[in-house]
């Protein structure tokens, strides 16, 4: 981008795109930030404001920024304009349009946007579709456009356009092609951390030796949760989700392991399952990850301190600090606004177990009865050695919104 066409455009203002104010105010990379709320807010423009200023989970803004002797960095807020200076860096809010197609970045200059509302992750969907298009923005004016999701295509079989991408920082980022790239997801906090705990492994021991691999994320809270039991809403089948989440452990799902095969190909080759549990906890989640790896004989045995000794050194070479090492006792608040932590590897809790796998060749398809018949004995036997390895990861601020941002600032690079 140009001097003076460093602008960034917010699409919502929940808890991604609230947040993502906060990174860009505090990172000074862009000269001005437009915001599309797409409706009223409160009295006035000071009630926006007010909920800028502060937050449940990491206090307040000048707070964040500078300390705590700090002073509040919201002023010149002018109802009129729509405008305010959010520690001095000019913020623009629109609060009119909700489809991206009906949203003017093109009068505000405006030609990176990040989408926050979770609602367009259809990259497929035309820009004027009546519910609503990512591609949407692009009608708008944006030149690129940023998905703070995965993506969701609704009609089954219909591949991801050409001109579209799924990206983890420090994992396939480069495959980001900006000459053909318009529509960019940025997969999600889950397949952030998971990418970061599974690709070192990758690089260690080789796909082909990982067996399979099961996650479960305890995750915290998201705003799709409810704070009181309620009534679903018609043709709803999951009545867990409406479900009070101040008071319940919450079976759910995760799309981590479809986009994880997105930016780690050779996941494709390895069985995986995951799932989810939402927790009554404001930030701040964990991944469970289990593995089963092959032995090999002429190796060293596969023990925690292997395993450690692999996250260790992907961590010490990890040029950005998106892997984080760890040797002491976490709790989820520990890791809350941990800087561009992708994930925070618990070593203390890796475990490893090995153990004979027993195969017998007669119940494999494939074999002839005159193959077997030569054989002294089907069964054949192999060590196999079972690990478990904790990853936390800030799911709001600390993890996702600080990647986001690194993902946005190296797309605008390249404008």
């Amino acid at each position: 981008m140009n001097e003076g066409q460093l602008k960034i455009g917010i699409n919502g203002l929940g808890r991604i795109g609230k947040l993502t104010v906060w990174h860009h105010a505090g990172r000074r990379y862009f000269n001005e930030i437009v915001v599309n709320v797409g409706r009223q807010a409160g009295t006035d423009l000071s009630d926006i404001a007010h909920y800028l200023e502060r937050d449940s989970t990491y206090g307040a803004l000048h707070t964040f920024l500078h300390g705590y002797q700090a002073e509040p960095v919201i002023g010149d807020v002018d109802e009129h304009a729509g405008t305010m200076v959010v520690d001095g860096i000019p913020v623009r809010f629109l609060r009119a349009a909700r489809t991206p197609r009906a949203i003017d970045w093109k009068a505000h200059g405006v030609r990176l946007v990040v989408d926050t509302t979770g609602r367009f992750l259809d990259p497929t969907l035309p820009a004027d579709h009546p519910d609503g298009s990512a591609r949407g923005h692009l009608d708008a004016g944006a030149e690129k456009v940023v998905v703070s999701a995965p993506f969701k295509i609704t009609e089954e079989g219909v591949p991801i356009p050409d001109d579209a991408i799924t990206t983890v920082m420090g994992i396939n980022a480069n495959d980001y092609d900006p000459r053909r790239h318009r529509i960019i997801s940025n997969a999600s906090c889950t397949t952030t951390c998971l990418a970061h705990m599974m690709k070192p492994l990758i690089n260690a021991f080789g796909a082909k030796r990982i067996l399979s691999a099961s996650m479960a994320t305890v995750h915290a809270a998201t705003g799709s949760q409810q704070v009181l039991d309620r009534l679903p809403k018609a043709g709803k089948t999951d009545l867990r989700k409406n479900r009070s989440i101040l008071n319940n452990i919450i079976l759910t799902s995760t799309g981590a392991a479809k986009a994880l095969r997105l930016v780690i190909p050779e996941m494709e080759h390895i069985g995986f399952i995951a799932e989810s549990v939402r927790v009554p906890t404001g930030s701040g989640s964990l991944i469970i990850l289990v593995l089963s790896i092959q032995e090999r004989p002429a190796e060293a045995p596969i023990r925690a301190v292997v395993i450690n000794k692999v996250y260790e050194q992907a961590a010490q070479l990890d040029p950005n600090g998106y892997l984080k090492y760890s040797q002491k006792q976490n709790v989820s608040g520990d890791i809350l606004g941990a800087p561009r932590a992708a994930t925070v590897i618990e070593s203390i809790e890796t475990h490893t177990r090995t153990a004979d796998l027993s195969l017998d060749l007669a119940d494999v398809p494939g074999f002839s009865q005159s193959v077997l018949d030569s054989l002294k004995d089907t069964v054949v036997r192999a060590p196999v050695t079972q690990a478990v390895i904790y990853g936390w990861y800030d799911n709001e601020m600390g993890s996702y919104v600080n990647m986001l941002g690194d993902r946005i600032v190296t797309i605008a690079e390249n404008m």
